[in-house]
């Protein structure tokens, strides 16, 4: 080494994320024992870097690639680490420090017990001890999916219980679950009410927050309408797991069912029915207005009548989700009233004159267009014949759902259902 280089030492640090090197120092223990041996052996340290990311990844370090740009900016030339591995898992971090000093811009790396200078074979030295320390990650990550794999093939499927079952503790029974008797027969509940009472997922969230008060496990928190979905369409719950998910690798579970196979069935075709009894439909004024009562969204439904000829007569209604207040008492309003009670608060409305005059505009343009191409003559219409207000409310009765949303986006007014009457705030 020159001896007129002056080196100027960055500290590096990094947090092991392995299972296997969970007792080694900690990053602070890691800098307190370099910062004892640069003062022992007086070296420079200017700069300290901490990190906690994984050295297993290529690229993937922000703190390490901020490292490695101040090294060939010159800013240091020198690296003080506890060990090799803390530096580098995979070759292309390896590489980007051999290529630092390859290029003289790192001239020297210390660590707890050894020192690396850009010399063949204390480079290549170093490269065996970080090719080693990658192999270790291989051969851990070959054997923990191997060891994964033999559990499932014994019926025991690796993480958290779902809701219903508990995670055994004890170190013999790794991976194993039991029955937990205060939520399993709720869950079991769950299913039958789905599969034979036809109940929906948000009267089951109902049920169990307001009625039964059910929380998970840690106590900590009710159920998500997710989560019901979630559970319901669980094969877990009937003995039948996949591992990894969307794997298609199925195993049949160690554990003991909470419901029969025929039951889960049920549960599916009845979920599925319901999606596609719902697919698809569209109601103009949903996701628009809520509830005076419980501040709750509005929904939609719609009902047919069948008449005298034979045909059907729909009619739509919207109401609270009472998603905020399962009691709320908030009604249904028919469309044909709620649209004559929209139109009747027309004059307490500000409209966004802007968006109606263009969406005017063009309305009359492609008029005079169909007007010229069926009879070749040109009716004489301008944006100003027309009144807005005459012309929302003629959008709002006779228009398309895409329109009726539209126009209502103009609005500066929230709607408010409150007692199957609409109200503007």
């Amino acid at each position: 080494m020159d001896i007129d280089i002056k080196l100027k030492y960055c500290l590096y640090s990094r947090k092991s994320t392995e299972s296997d090197e969970q007792q080694q120092l900690s990053i602070e223990s890691q800098v307190k024992e370099m910062l004892a041996i640069a003062e022992k052996e007086n070296l420079d340290v200017v700069d300290i870097r901490r990190e906690a990311h994984s050295a297993k990844d290529s690229g993937q370090r922000p703190v390490f690639q901020e490292l490695l740009e101040d090294i060939r900016n010159d800013k240091f030339n020198g690296i003080l680490t506890w060990a090799p591995d803390r530096l580098s898992r995979n070759a292309g971090d390896l590489g980007s420090i051999v290529d630092l000093m390859d290029e003289k811009h790192l001239i020297e790396i210390r660590t707890y017990g050894q020192t690396f200078t850009n010399s063949p074979s204390e480079k290549f030295l170093l490269m065996i001890l970080c090719s080693q320390a990658k192999l270790e990650n291989d051969n851990k990550s070959i054997n923990v999916k191997r060891g994964l794999r033999t559990r499932c093939e014994m019926g025991l499927k690796p993480g958290v219980a779902p809701t219903g079952y508990l995670n055994e503790k004890r170190a013999d029974r790794k991976c194993q679950v039991r029955v937990d008797p205060e939520r399993a027969p709720v869950i079991k509940q769950m299913f039958e009410k789905v599969a034979y009472e036809k109940w929906s997922g948000r009267k089951l969230y109902h049920w169990l927050k307001f009625d039964l008060n059910y929380r998970t496990a840690t106590g900590k928190k009710h159920l998500s309408l997710g989560n019901i979905y979630v559970i319901l369409s669980n094969h877990f719950y009937y003995g039948r797991f996949e591992y990894p998910k969307n794997s298609g690798n199925w195993y049949d579970g160690k554990h003991v069912p909470i419901i029969t196979k025929e039951l889960f069935d049920a549960v599916q075709a009845q979920v599925k029915s319901n999606s596609i009894r719902n697919e698809g439909k569209e109601f103009a004024f949903t996701r628009l207005m809520k509830c005076g009562l419980c501040g709750s969204g509005i929904s939609a439904d719609e009902k047919f009548k069948r008449l005298k000829n034979g045909g059907f007569n729909r009619h739509v209604y919207y109401g609270c989700t009472k998603a905020r207040d399962k009691n709320c008492k908030c009604g249904y309003l028919n469309e044909v009233s709620l649209v004559e009670q929209l139109q009747e608060h027309f004059a307490e409305i500000n409209l966004k004159d802007m968006p109606m005059q263009d969406k005017i505009k063009a309305e009359v343009k492609r008029f005079k267009k169909f007007q010229r191409a069926v009879s070749g003559t040109d009716y004489k219409v301008s944006v100003e014949d027309i009144d807005i207000r005459n012309y929302a409310q003629f959008i709002l009765k006779e228009g398309e759902i895409e329109e009726k949303r539209e126009l209502l986006t103009c609005f500066k007014n929230t709607i408010v259902l409150k007692n199957k009457k609409i109200s503007l705030i």
